[in-house]
């Protein structure tokens, strides 16, 4: 398991719930190393910049937003959603420059269910952002929870979706303890551009799954570059859980938990999950924090079936989109049919 530090880029990630761009406001962030700016137009359109003015620098972000321009913070510059600049104030009269020739990079973005999506790569995308199976269209987040990891993507994206680690890391009366490790097997397949763990009821250890009540069933899906989406049928209800695992930069990742549902009572139970949903991020975090310590020395790491099978089929995914890209051919997805079985 030596894989250099490499970032997709020709893909969609998820960047930030909607509703923390407001019309009439700007969000600077960070993105893959990248400055980048969204902003929400007064008709309600979410758009996003590179952060960055094209004269002398500084971060557009500093500047202002009236709902249809940004206007730089240092000499007055503006600039149209799409990138364009609309106006020099310095010129004068009969100087024969067009401020249109001037473009900051504008980012393709896509809202839905409250959730934006930006692409960071080259050109327009040639792909539909990652959707939620069956969630209504009018559907927001019920939950949303928002945490950075001290570490590269891979590591918080292999560590999210590690199956063996639950009875060790996220002991809890909520959740499992450490005497309720037992054998399981779950069967697999591909998805776009990534597997799924087919639908079948939680295990027997996953207490949190009995506040629904009923006999649930789950889905979990796992999509490049670093999505999950868990769907939980109860009866004529579901429940969504999305995890989305978004580099921040090379020593930094930002994993973002948001819950959907079509249970009202659930809504009343916010003040108790809340802390119950912090809680378990906060010990994959804890594991992370201290995983750094021993990756600063590059050990060799490893990766054993059934176990670490996602894991596998993680970096497979990855170097095969990377390459399917490169060449400029189909994407062909190395997951097959199977049956994984380990103890957790």
């Amino acid at each position: 398991m030596a894989e250099p530090k490499t970032l997709l880029t020709d893909i969609w990630y998820f960047a930030l719930p909607g509703a923390e761009v407001k019309a009439g406001r700007m969000v600077a962030r960070t993105l893959l190393g990248q400055p980048v700016l969204f902003g929400r137009t007064a008709a309600g359109e979410v758009f996003a910049l590179r952060d960055i003015c094209p004269h002398r620098g500084i971060p557009l972000s500093c500047g202002r937003f009236d709902g249809r321009e940004v206007e730089c913070c240092y000499h007055g510059w503006r600039f149209a959603p799409d990138g364009t600049c609309t106006a020099i104030p310095s010129l004068a009269e009969g100087q024969d420059f067009d401020p249109s020739r001037i473009k900051v990079r504008r980012h393709p973005v896509r809202e839905a269910n409250g959730l934006v999506w930006i692409w960071m790569g080259a050109g327009e995308p040639d792909q539909d952002p990652p959707a939620l199976p069956e969630l209504p269209a009018a559907a927001r987040p019920a939950l949303v929870e928002r945490m950075e990891f001290p570490c590269f993507v891979d590591h918080a994206v292999v560590g999210l979706m590690d199956p063996a680690h639950g009875p060790f890391v996220h002991r809890s009366w909520f959740w499992r303890s450490g005497r309720s490790i037992h054998e399981k097997a779950k069967p697999f397949g591909p998805g776009p551009y990534g597997f799924v763990m087919k639908r079948h009821r939680p295990s027997s250890n996953s207490r949190a799954y009995r506040v629904l009540g009923g006999t649930p069933e789950t889905e979990i899906a796992f999509r490049l570059p670093g999505i999950r989406i868990e769907h939980i049928r109860v009866g004529a209800n579901a429940v969504w859980n999305f995890t989305a695992v978004t580099p921040v930069d090379q020593e930094r990742t930002e994993i973002t938990n948001v819950f959907f549902w079509t249970l009202p009572w659930l809504s009343a139970l916010k003040p108790l999950l809340r802390p119950i949903a912090r809680t378990f991020l906060g010990q994959d975090r804890d594991v992370v924090v201290m995983q750094q310590r021993g990756l600063r020395h590059d050990p060799t790491l490893m990766l054993i079936r059934d176990a670490d099978t996602q894991a596998r089929w993680y970096y497979q995914l990855k170097a095969e989109y990377a390459r399917a890209r490169e060449e400029g051919r189909e994407f062909r997805n190395p997951v097959r049919d199977t049956v994984l079985r380990w103890r957790s």
